[in-house]
Parts: C-alpha cells; sequence; structure tokens
C-alpha cells in the first residue's frame, strides 16, 4: 500500500488541503447563514424564493411562474449537459496521457510525473465533473416538480399543494443547482493541478477568496435609487 501512494504522496496531500479549504468554506457560509440569511447571496436568494412562492400561489400567478421555472431549467439542463461534454472530452484525453504528461509537468517541480499520477488526476477532475452533473441533475428533477405543485389548486389539508412544501421544493433544488456550481469553482483548482500541486494550492486560494468576495451580499445603499423615487432600506434584524 505504501509503494502505491509514495510517488502520489506530495500530489494527495495538496488534493486534501485543497478539498479541505473549500469544504472549510463551505461550511463556514453555512454557519453564518444560519445566524444572518443574508450573509451570503445565496441565503438572500432562497428568502426571495420563499417569497416569490407565496406571491405566485396566492394571487396565482401561472404564467410567471411556468416563464420563471422554465428559465431555471435551462439553466441547469446547460451546465449538466456541459459537465457530461467535459467528462467525455476528459474521457479521450486519457487516451494520451503519456504525451499530455510531458507537456503537463513542464512546470512540475515538485509532484510526481509518472504516468500513473495523470491517470489519477483526469480521475479525480471525472468524479468532480460527474458530482456537479448529478446536483444539476436533481435540480432539473425539482424544478420540474414545482412547477406542477405550484400550479396545482390549493385545498385544505393537502400536502402537495402546501406553500410551504412548494417553497422547500424550490430551494432544495436551488441546494442541488448551488453545489453544482461548487463543483465547477473546484474544477478550476483540479485543471491547475495538472501542471503541479503547488499551482492547485495557489489557485484553490485565490478561488475561495473570490467566492468569499463574489458571493457576499454587499450592504444595502439607501441612496442609490434615491435620484429615481425613495426606496425603504429597512432589513431583518441580524
Amino acid at each position: 500500500m505504501k509503494e502505491m501512494v509514495a510517488p502520489h504522496l506530495l500530489d494527495i496531500l495538496c488534493l486534501l488541503i485543497s478539498t479541505g479549504l473549500f469544504t472549510t468554506y463551505h461550511f463556514y457560509a453555512r454557519r453564518k447563514l444560519k445566524t444572518n440569511p443574508i450573509y451570503t447571496l445565496f441565503g438572500a436568494n432562497q428568502l426571495a424564493k420563499t417569497a416569490w412562492v407565496v406571491g405566485v400561489m396566492e394571487e396565482r400567478k401561472d404564467i410567471l411562474a411556468v416563464q420563471t421555472l422554465r428559465n431555471s431549467t435551462m439553466a441547469a439542463t446547460f451546465l449538466a449537459s456541459t459537465s457530461i461534454l467535459l467528462a467525455v472530452g476528459l474521457l479521450t484525453l486519457s487516451g494520451q496521457g503519456e504525451k499530455l504528461g510531458q507537456i503537463w509537468h513542464t512546470m512540475n517541480m515538485l509532484g510526481s510525473t509518472a504516468e500513473s499520477t495523470i491517470t489519477l488526476k483526469l480521475l479525480v477532475i471525472l468524479v468532480n465533473l460527474f458530482i456537479a452533473f448529478f446536483n444539476f441533475s436533481f435540480a432539473i428533477r425539482l424544478f420540474s416538480h414545482v412547477g406542477f405543485l405550484i400550479n396545482a389548486p390549493s385545498e385544505e389539508a393537502s400536502y402537495g399543494s402546501s406553500i410551504t412544501f412548494v417553497a422547500m421544493q424550490l430551494n432544495k433544488a436551488g441546494d442541488y443547482f448551488h453545489m453544482g456550481m461548487r463543483a465547477y469553482y473546484f474544477l478550476v483548482p483540479l485543471i491547475f493541478w495538472l501542471f503541479g500541486p503547488l499551482l492547485m494550492l495557489l489557485s484553490t486560494t485565490v478561488v475561495v477568496v473570490l467566492i468569499a468576495r463574489i458571493e457576499r451580499t454587499p450592504k444595502l445603499d439607501c441612496e442609490y435609487l434615491s435620484s429615481f423615487f425613495r426606496q425603504s432600506c429597512t432589513l431583518p434584524k441580524r
């Protein structure tokens, strides 16, 4: 066992550190959302989607619901299809590992340059792409279900047409879409991993910092729309 792991020790260690950084940020953001529901745009959008479901089902905005869910389904479908296309392309490249390894390892100073290491890296990238595919597929499935549920006639004691249940299903679809995008983001460090483990760590740090800045909900500027009309800036207490 040690003889099998020894050539890839640094690469595996860097992979674990990179995965740990992504996972730590993910759980940190989740924990912050429990105390501050609008800490990230993901949390703010969850609240907005819940309010949207209430408005659509109470006011019977059927056309609006169909159009919005169609757009979400198309986005998830595009990303799921892209995942499969990338996976197929990766499988095609796997047959040329020896030739590609000579190019990829030109900047690899400390990591392993063995052909088995290339195979390991391609396998990890393939698993990541399938994780993205299944998350987007689950999102498509739930978006489709919500399309029926949100237009179902509201009846007392009907679980399927309950506004709470529909909102939960829509936000669950958003969770799967969110995790699929996380897998896409993690694809960047994995691509740099092909050129060396140190580049993977560097790219992971950069990507996590960028995600943390992009996903953070901006502070509300009360003067932003003041030249057009008065807009309240009241927000939920944090």
